[in-house]
């Protein structure tokens, strides 16, 4: 192992999860209820503020909590594949998980769940 990867092995993250979403659809809802059974259970999730600048670039402050992220949680909906954000955030993550793994010489699954919502 590289002393590159042992780094990113022993990283301290800031989050332990980090969540994906369509706003629109599921910020009040599914996500909402979600976020705070995690927290319930200290675990210390990411969850964007409706403060964020939107546009049609991912901010850096995303990327840079997805980056500083162990986990990630992408919740489907009917237009999250419809919102460009969403699929840079998806992106980001699957570059992020895929260098994790690649690190830790761990080739099976990313650290990722997934969850379709319908509303």
């Amino acid at each position: 192992m590289t002393s590159s990867s042992t780094s990113f092995a022993n990283k301290s993250f800031k989050y332990d999860v980090f969540l994906s979403f369509r706003g629109e659809d599921t910020r009040t809802s599914f996500v909402d209820h979600l976020y705070h059974a995690l927290q319930n259970k200290r675990i210390h999730t990411y969850k964007d503020d409706e403060r964020i600048r939107k546009g049609k670039r991912i901010s850096d402050e995303i990327i840079g909590s997805i980056e500083d992220s162990k986990f990630y949680i992408i919740v489907f909906s009917k237009s999250y594949a419809s919102s460009s954000w969403c699929l840079d955030e998806l992106v980001k993550i699957m570059e992020c998980s895929f260098v994790s793994r690649r690190s830790n010489g761990s080739w099976g699954l990313p650290n990722i769940e997934i969850f379709k919502s319908n509303g």
